[in-house]
């Protein structure tokens, strides 16, 4: 009777369930060079070394570029590892924690950002769900955030999670993606216990007074420079040795 209905509604409304479904939480693999890439994260997690994990999107993938010299400085030190892959969003996070990311591995500490793709492919067609029209409000992004949550709480309950908020995007405070970062961000604090997720917003580093986000930081307005990763480690250093003490 309950299926009838929803074919029911369905049929009415136009509607697909791929439409209907919170793609923020239904994992998905990509195709191409990010296969590779989670294999070897695969291959770091089976040896078991990483004291401290970056987690995310091309923003954190990004250390390996423009930040490159301040993770050499701030973060190999601490034995870390980097699983950022560029275009990320929570679907495919948890596809690939639920595929043998962190499998043999128990870091002291992951920092975790994921969420602003989820943002900007609002309205566009998404190959990895049969090409449905990408909808993830700011709840459903928050969803997506506590599943992975949940994964990492189950893989390594002993295992710490400085979970960052979004940073901002778009120029000015007006910038529809910026707000919807922002109400996201709103969410996710909620999803912080103070002891095993610890939530911190360092967004208001990289802005200016006005509000602004300067391009002599982020170039593209989403994406930092080595200034903006330099900032990035300079307002979480201390937390993040505090947390692996």
């Amino acid at each position: 009777m309950i299926k009838q209905s929803l074919l029911a509604l369905v049929a009415l409304t136009g509607l697909s369930f791929a439409q209907t479904a919170n793609l923020a939480t239904t994992p998905v693999p990509r195709a191409g060079g990010w296969v590779k890439r989670h294999e070897s994260f695969n291959e770091i997690s089976k040896k078991g070394e990483a004291q401290l994990v970056f987690l995310g999107d091309s923003i954190t993938q990004g250390w390996e570029g423009a930040g490159k010299e301040v993770w050499a400085q701030k973060w190999a030190p601490l034995k870390a590892a980097n699983f950022g892959i560029g275009g990320d969003r929570t679907e495919h996070v948890i596809w690939r924690l639920q595929n043998g990311n962190f499998d043999g591995l128990k870091p002291k500490l992951i920092v975790l950002m994921i969420g602003t793709n989820n943002t900007g492919h609002q309205g566009r067609p998404a190959a990895e769900h049969n090409n449905a029209v990408y909808t993830s409000p700011p709840e459903h992004t928050a969803a997506g955030v506590k599943m992975i949550l949940d994964i990492l709480a189950e893989k390594m309950p002993e295992t710490q999670v400085l979970l960052l908020a979004i940073f901002p995007r778009g120029a000015k405070p007006e910038d529809a993606m910026r707000k919807q970062n922002a109400a996201t961000n709103q969410l996710l604090a909620g999803l912080a216990d103070g002891k095993k997720v610890i939530f911190k917003d360092i967004g208001n580093s990289f802005l200016q007074s006005d509000g602004n986000l300067p391009k002599d930081i982020m170039p593209d307005l989403l994406h930092l420079n080595a200034k903006g990763y330099q900032m990035w480690a300079e307002a979480i250093e201390p937390i993040v040795k505090q947390l692996m003490k």
